[in-house]
């Protein structure tokens, strides 16, 4: 997993100009890394529309081989609805899949080292030290969040997220849903926004895992195995690991009904799941996995700074 990772890093760092080099190489610094953001704003990194095709095809690779298949599926179909919003609103934001950008801390080599590749409705970091991959927080949103044919849908990124979620709301019964439904209005957004860190603002609502029958319990572990499997089996296998089901809590807040303004919410101990659909008629959704501790390798570079210290 980290060759993976460490080839194809390598592979585009050979693959760009002095130059480019300059513009896409930072030194690793915890407060640069916490600076991120999902919303369409100009990054002064190297622009993927700008670069040669095979300079772009490499920068693919760095997220195909951290993001599982279908991650990198609905990564891919996000940086596409670009051009699909570009149009529904006439071109007048200038909108293209070309706008996204990649950065990188370091280089394979250095100790640690990671990059990022981001731009609207889309952030992946993947931090690597001491052997060990780091990679949340992942966003992925979409706007459209639904382009259908007669009633079916044709595109839906974030799809399964929101069907396991009213699954859970449909298992669960009424009394236990009386407690999962915290708010009849949802928020505008996901609450932790683009925070470098999530902090104890966001508390656990909702209901409790040990408060559900055994079918609903696991199909909230289902929910955020969801979520985990948005990265490469190896890294995702090692998350669910470590996942305390039976702490997990899970909210809703807005409409149940489908096609209206709905959020939700898991949590557990390191754990922070939001997923929003609220503007744009219920036609725009974000969504977030991420992590007290481990948010842009938080517990990597401290374990290895801890290590450095006592080698």
């Amino acid at each position: 997993m980290r060759e993976d990772i460490t080839e194809a890093t390598g592979a585009l760092l050979g693959l760009l100009t002095a130059d480019q080099r300059h513009t896409a190489v930072r030194e690793l610094d915890g407060g640069l890394l916490a600076e991120w953001a999902y919303t369409p704003v100009a990054r002064p990194w190297l622009v993927v529309g700008e670069l040669a095709r095979e300079q772009r095809k490499a920068v693919h690779r760095l997220l195909a081989c951290v993001l599982s298949p279908h991650g990198y599926a609905q990564a891919a179909a996000v940086m596409a609805l670009e051009d699909v919003l570009d149009h529904r609103e006439g071109g007048v934001k200038d909108r293209h899949q070309g706008d996204y950008s990649v950065l990188l801390f370091g280089e394979p080599g250095d100790a640690p080292w990671g990059w990022r590749v981001e731009g609207h409705h889309l952030s992946v970091t993947a931090v690597v030290a001491d052997g060990r991959v780091s990679a949340t927080p992942v966003f992925l949103g979409a706007n459209p969040a639904r382009t259908s044919y007669r009633g079916r849908a044709v595109l839906q990124p974030l799809g399964l997220e929101e069907e396991l979620a009213r699954e859970l709301l449909d298992r669960m019964g009424p009394t236990a849903r009386g407690l999962a439904v915290v708010a009849d209005v949802p928020p505008e957004d996901i609450r932790s926004g683009n925070a470098p860190s999530v902090t104890g603002e966001v508390e656990p609502l909702g209901i409790a895992a040990s408060s559900l029958d055994r079918g609903s319990r696991a199909l909230l572990a289902a929910l955020a195995r969801l979520y985990l499997d948005r990265l490469h089996s190896d890294l995702a296998d090692e998350e669910f690991q470590a996942l305390d089901a039976e702490r997990l809590h899970f909210a809703w807040e807005g409409s149940t009904r489908p096609g209206e303004g709905h959020y939700y919410r898991l949590q557990g101990p390191d754990l922070l799941i939001e997923y929003d659909n609220t503007a744009n008629g219920a036609d725009h959704a974000h969504s977030v996995w991420r992590r007290r501790a481990g948010d842009f390798g938080r517990d990597l570079l401290a374990a290895h700074r801890a290590s450095a210290r006592h080698p």
